[in-house]
């Protein structure tokens, strides 16, 4: 038996691979190997089995593929190979030896050709690691968004691979061999630098200049054209080791020149040439020679991850003339990312390197350009009697100076464009790298300056920050503490930092007390202070330069009980309308203090949300009514344009105030994809609601969800029905405690908790009397009288259903008359009574216009076919049957059309019902 992943995921036996059907089972199979031996959660089955939102009955749909998974292995007779697929409480994980999954076996063999002595062995190991490969990772498999980067990952390891068998390949002087290998991968991997730049040089080396030249110049323009990008530094050093023609003859030597790193291009004259104003006493400025300068501050301690930022930088930097732009909140580490990427590589810049701190946040206040210029001129060896006294003609002079010189220029914390314009250097070679908490969009207008966002820190490379500071040892001690350190200061280095300084001047202090201390979120920012630095600080600093409007924005959305903002919760909380709030919005994201994660939805960082807070305290409880508000008249906007026959929460709060805006919803499925995004914050709002006291705000937030509610019942709604319960008991409302009554039971008896739900619905029927709700009242006892039926008592759930449907006939509201009917059609049916059930659907019908909804007219048509085929009618009863089916098809409806094909194949052989089933079946499990 043998487990596959490197190409179409599969199980391999003696007698032929396993029939594993559809793609999400493989889905499941491969997220089980990818965590061989390992217990893998439902909830991580769930991401890589959808790639958005999950189906109601994701958690049956994985029970389902992992039986057929068990039966498959076991008739495989698996257990005499070691593997086994067992449950661990709400996990599941396949027990298998190593050896069996193809790509452990390609790991280890990469292991053995790293210890092998000599390349020729090694040569042999990676051709064979290589030859497990039989197409891309993971095919055959829905790719759920963590499959994706696991086939991603793996992918990357096999070029990985790839590049490093031919570079075995030359040690061995069999370039030729090398060439041939990664001209097939680069024609698959067009873009991809490090192979292009192993091809150029492997051409070159086995002769083939011309080629190697045109495969570079190709790759250059390819860049250009696709991506908009110069090549990186490893192309563009093998195209300046072929220009220098090599260290040696091109054949049969090893690729001991590229084991440091090479500089594109040196000074391109002599070295000890004049300045461009001619020489030295010849009527330009007195400039000395060029010689290396360097006024770059010392490399940063403690630095801990950052490698994509790195290598972002490194590809910014090999085209002509590059500003890169370094952005990102305060205290994020832009200069630190800076200091370190120039440090790294001193031999690309063999001219020197120059730095300004143009303090664009600082209460010291900005430097003159004039200085800065000056600065730089007299680094660069200009006479100070020479330097000019106007910015233009300084500026003038140092883009003079730096045009045929390679320099690294680094400007760190600017504030604006224009600053930034004019300290630019002239030279095709310079390289510009400019941190700022602004966005600088300017900048990359004008000047094609290449951001590199830098975002907070992960938790691993966070808790190796406070290990750098604190050592290892204080560290390993605490883990778990250490972890939650890193996530109470949000992966912000600044905070990071602070916290390890506290704890480095205390010794005795644990991790977990500090962690303690700082899960307070009253205090916390206060924890991050220390001396003069701390995030309150640089905060501060930033926002002291923003319009007072957006200040005001920012002040009040820290009081926001949510996690994300749109334009209406802004304006909602500040008071203001989208418009206003919209543009507060991009100018608090373009200093970096909230962040756009999706067209028109922001988010705050957790200790900006705190010093946000901090800003305009005495307004928390107004714009929490606000922002409470807005989610009810939304949520009333969402749930009238779902569902526009249903009414459950229709009166306002007395003191309620009306947005100046409420979000139009264009459709059904627009505003359940509201319902469906906002679910998590307005359950937050809701327990805001409750903990402010304003439970006649909680409990409509909550209720107000009933269409989500209803149309996924089994998504864990209990938790939040019963807070908006309590709600309701707190305002002693009756009205409210019967619609909230009436949903929880129906969501509990969906849950398959009937008994409780039925105890609970007792009560609801009554309260809605006492209310003068007879809609309220009618939908109670129709939830009642399902529980009642589910439980066995037919007798008091029809008679439940008849006073229902009395008082929706008498109120003459057709949704609710409908809605009984359909559920006392089944009744019927249930207890035998074909004809009852078939004139109550038949009613139905007629009540509901031909674009009712999908789901109730295929139940309803299906009753009719099934009180057909009792009555002896089986003509008519399977092409009402055949009909309910295929309107379900049509309309998405696959739960409906099972139901219909189940009865149809209880009465017909057809091979078409049965093709049709198993369809509908496998879609149901394949998409949910």
């Amino acid at each position: 038996m043998e487990f596959r992943l490197l190409g179409t995921v599969s199980v391999d036996t003696l007698t032929g691979p396993l029939p594993l059907g559809p793609a999400k089972r493989r889905s499941l199979l491969a997220a089980l190997l990818l965590s061989a031996n390992t217990p893998v959660s439902i909830g991580r089955l769930t991401e890589c089995l959808w790639d958005d939102e999950p189906p109601s009955q994701a958690r049956g749909v994985i029970q389902g593929h992992v039986s057929r998974l068990r039966a498959l292995l076991a008739g495989a007779d698996a257990a005499a190979y070691g593997v086994e697929l067992v449950t661990l409480g709400d996990a599941y994980v396949l027990r298998a030896p190593e050896t069996l999954l193809d790509s452990q076996r390609f790991e280890e063999l990469l292991m053995l050709a790293r210890e092998q002595r000599g390349p020729a062995d090694a040569v042999l190991m990676l051709k064979e690691a290589l030859s497990l490969w039989q197409g891309p990772a993971l095919s055959g498999a829905f790719a759920g968004p963590p499959l994706r980067v696991a086939a991603h990952s793996l992918e990357e390891s096999r070029l990985a691979t790839v590049e490093q068998l031919s570079r075995a390949y030359g040690a061995l002087g069999e370039h030729h061999r090398a060439a041939a290998l990664l001209t097939a991968e680069t024609a698959a991997h067009p873009l991809r630098e490090s192979l292009a730049a192993e091809l150029v040089l492997a051409l070159f080396r086995a002769g083939r200049q011309s080629e190697a030249l045109d495969r570079f110049h190709r790759m250059r323009r390819l860049l250009a054209d696709e991506l908009g990008i110069d090549p990186g530094h490893e192309l563009a050093d093998a195209y300046a080791l072929i220009l220098r023609g090599a260290q040696g003859p091109p054949t049969g030597t090893a690729r001991a020149e590229t084991d440091g790193p090479v500089p594109v291009a040196g000074p391109p004259g002599d070295a000890g040439r004049p300045g461009p104003g001619g020489p030295a006493g010849a009527g330009g400025p007195s400039v000395g020679e060029p010689h290396p300068v360097d006024l770059l501050p010392r490399a940063p301690r403690g630095f801990h991850g950052r490698a994509a930022e790195l290598a972002a930088l490194s590809r910014s930097a090999a085209g002509e003339a590059p500003v890169c732009l370094i952005t990102g909140p305060a205290g994020v580490g832009k200069t630190a990312l800076a200091l370190q990427w120039a440090h790294r590589s001193p031999a690309i810049f063999p001219d020197g390197r120059l730095f300004a701190d143009l303090r664009g946040f600082s209460t010291a206040g900005e430097p003159a350009p004039i200085d800065v210029l000056r600065d730089f001129l007299l680094a660069l060896g200009v006479s100070p009697r020479r330097v000019p006294e106007s910015v233009p003609a300084a500026a003038a002079l140092f883009r003079s100076l730096t045009a045929r010189r390679g320099l690294l220029v680094v400007l760190d914390n600017a504030r604006d464009s224009a600053t930034v314009r004019t300290l630019l250097p002239g030279g095709a070679d310079c390289v510009t790298l400019v941190t700022s908490r602004h966005r600088l969009e300017g900048l990359i207008a004008s000047d094609a300056a290449r951001p590199v966002p830098l975002d907070t820190l992960e938790t691993d490379d966070g808790t190796a920050l406070l290990a750098g500071v604190l050592g290892e040892e204080r560290v390993l001690a605490e883990p778990v503490a250490a972890r939650r350190l890193s996530e109470l200061c949000g992966g912000l280095p600044l905070a990071l930092r602070v916290t390890a300084a506290r704890l480095a001047g205390r010794p005795r202090w644990t991790l977990a007390a500090l962690a303690g201390e700082l899960a307070d979120e009253r205090g916390r920012l206060a924890c991050l202070d220390v001396d003069d630095t701390g995030v309150a600080a640089a905060l501060g600093l930033t926002v002291q330069h923003l319009p007072a409007g957006a200040v005001h924005q920012l002040g009040r959305l820290g009081h926001h009980p949510g996690g994300h903002y749109d334009p209406y919760a802004a304006a909602a909380l500040a008071g203001t309308d989208p418009v206003t709030a919209r543009a507060a919005l991009e100018q608090l994201a373009a200093a970096h203090l909230v962040t756009e994660t999706a067209p028109g939805r922001w988010v705050l960082h957790d200790l900006v949300r705190l010093y946000a807070r901090s800003l305009d305290p005495a307004s928390a409880r107004e714009a929490l009514i606000g922002v409470l508000d807005h989610c009810i008249a939304t949520a009333l906007a969402a749930a009238d344009t779902a569902e526009p026959g249903g009414e459950p929460c229709f009166v306002l709060p007395e003191d309620y105030r009306r947005p100046s805006a409420v979000q139009d919803f264009a459709d059904r499925a627009e505003a359940m994809r509201w319902l469906a995004t906002e679910r998590e914050d307005l359950a937050l709002a809701a327990l805001a609601a409750r903990e402010a006291g304003l439970t006649d705000r909680a409990w409509r937030i909550i209720l107000l969800q009933w269409p989500q509610m209803v149309w996924r019942a089994r998504d864990s709604w209990s938790p939040l029905l019963e807070l908006a319960l309590e709600s309701a008991r707190a305002e002693r409302d009756a009205y409210a405690e019967s619609r909230v009554l009436t949903l929880l039971g129906w969501v509990l008896t969906e849950e398959g908790r009937t008994a409780e739900a039925a105890a609970l619905l007792e009560r609801s029927p009554s309260l809605a009397r006492e209310a003068g709700d007879p809609l309220g009242e009618a939908t109670a006892l129709i939830n009642l009288a399902v529980a009642q039926a589910e439980l066995g008592d037919l007798p008091t759930a029809g008679e439940n259903c008849a006073r229902a449907l009395e008082l929706a006939r008498r109120e003459g509201d057709r949704h609710t008359e409908m809605l009984t009917l359909q559920h006392l059609a089944r009744m019927h049916l249930t207890a035998h009574r074909p004809a009852e059930a078939l004139g109550c659907a038949r009613a139905a019908l007629d009540l509901g216009p031909e674009h009712e909804e999908a789901a109730r007219r295929s139940l309803l048509l299906a009753v009719c076919g099934e009180a057909r085929l009792a009555l002896g009618d089986e003509e008519d009863g399977v092409r009402l049957l055949d009909r309910a089916a295929r309107e379900a098809e049509r309309d998405g409806y696959d739960e409906g059309a099972v139901r219909a094909l189940e009865a149809l194949l209880k009465v017909s052989a057809r091979t078409e019902f049965r093709r049709r089933h198993d369809e509908a079946l496998r879609r149901l499990a394949e998409g949910g």
